[in-house]
């Protein structure tokens, strides 16, 4: 990502921001409505924490996109948990197109082309980190118990 798209993703996060539980409200209603399946593997949660956590990890992986090293660690345990609850490749396909969604609706008029590559490119990057985490670590089960 570039000091611009990673400027870009900070400033529209900070116009969300109070908005925290109306947004991750429709997230979800859209997760839901794009991909009825997904509905699933909420079954046993209190969808009302997992607003408050969504918000609060992205809140978390924003604030510090300009030492995303250090965010690392996080972002891998974040998709080796996703993984064990049985979110798939597909899975992470459809939660970035409704947060992008989410975004353009939250941002109205904000949303522009430029804000939409930067959000792009902060959800790829997030999601490939969470994704090779994933992987490794199903690789690394499946050896372990053959």
């Amino acid at each position: 990502m570039s000091p611009e798209q990673k400027a870009l993703v900070k400033e529209t996060w900070q116009k969300l921001e109070p908005m925290a539980d109306a947004a991750t409200r429709l997230f979800y209603d859209r997760l839901f409505e794009i991909d009825a399946t997904t509905r699933q593997l909420f079954k046993t949660t209190d969808l009302t924490e997992q607003r408050r956590k969504l918000f609060q990890t992205l809140t978390m992986i924003v604030g510090g996109l300009d030492h995303l090293e250090t965010l690392v660690p996080t972002i891998e345990d974040l998709g080796r948990r996703h993984a064990q609850f049985g979110v798939t490749d597909a899975h992470y396909e459809t939660v970035g197109a409704a947060l992008l969604w989410t975004l353009e609706q939250g941002l109205g008029s904000g949303w522009t082309p430029e804000v939409k590559g930067a959000w792009s490119s902060a959800y790829a990057l997030l999601a490939d980190i969470m994704r090779a985490a994933a992987a490794r670590s199903t690789a690394s089960t499946a050896t372990a118990n053959p």
